[in-house]
């Protein structure tokens, strides 16, 4: 079986005290026993990791009131999840969606905000199904998340921008933690069956702040985002290199600007 594993991340009191260097991930998976615990990010590729992640997002959406449905059985090149596995147990997942010929899901409630940024020349994605374990007290691994997310869709798909539709009441925390700004006004999502607010990120600014303070998580106590919790531009071009080694006609396509017909594709 094609070994997935993306990066492996040691939790926060060990990542402070000893950052990873992971320019080599064999490497830097031996260390587990002198850095403590570590968790794993990979690309859900077989039936049982995309699985679990859909049980582990029912499972939190359950918990807030919301509609969800699983993820679908076959891969496809205009979604990557993504999940983070402590041990055999998901924790964390998070898909990214790209633009084709089928749109995104935010065009069925924001296709006029979406196709104003396509219109603009800028190439969109999404982030669709985030869902992390309650159990976990980490932001290091929601950062991870994001960062690899970022990564496959910045630095590996040279997309421009991401939206994100997400509760009202969580605005304030994707503005405040990442930067992220409302696009579109409150609306109802028959996906989840509950209100939802389209936001934006310019991923250019994402990465500016990402070479500012990833890696740096001392900074986290005077920079209220989670960025010091992201990567260090070591760490993030052995993410890269990575990737490109073990999926490059995946994830190195080159710059698409067309304006696709906006239909509605199902969760």
């Amino acid at each position: 079986m094609e070994d997935t594993t993306i990066v492996r991340v040691p939790f926060e009191a060990e990542y402070i005290t000893r950052p990873a260097l992971l320019d080599s991930l064999d490497s830097s998976m031996q260390c587990d026993d002198e850095t403590g615990r570590r968790f794993t990010i990979r690309a859900a590729d077989t039936d049982g990791q995309r699985s679990s992640a859909s049980i582990l997002i029912n499972k939190m959406y359950a918990t807030r009131g919301y509609r969800s449905s699983f993820l679908p059985a076959e891969k496809t090149p205009e979604r990557i999840t993504l999940v983070a596995t402590d041990d055999d147990m998901t924790i964390g997942t998070l898909t990214i969606g790209f633009d084709s010929s089928n749109g995104l899901l935010a065009d069925q409630l924001f296709s006029e905000e979406t196709d104003e940024l396509r219109d603009a020349g800028r190439s969109v994605c999404e982030f669709i199904k985030l869902a992390i374990d309650s159990s976990v007290r980490s932001r290091m691994v929601l950062a991870s998340l994001f960062h690899v997310a970022f990564i496959c869709a910045h630095r590996l798909r040279d997309t421009d921008n991401v939206v994100i539709e997400v509760n009202p009441r969580h605005v304030r925390y994707y503005e405040r933690m990442l930067g992220f700004k409302v696009a579109g006004p409150q609306r109802l999502n028959p996906r989840v069956d509950a209100p939802a607010v389209l936001l934006d990120l310019d991923l250019g600014y994402g990465s500016s702040q990402i070479d500012r303070f990833g890696g740096r998580p001392e900074y986290a106590l005077v920079e209220r985002s989670l960025y010091p919790y992201f990567f260090s531009a070591h760490e993030q071009a052995g993410i890269v290199r990575r990737l490109q080694r073990k999926q490059p006609a995946k994830m190195s396509m080159s710059r698409r600007h067309s304006t696709p017909q906006a239909q509605y594709a199902t969760a």
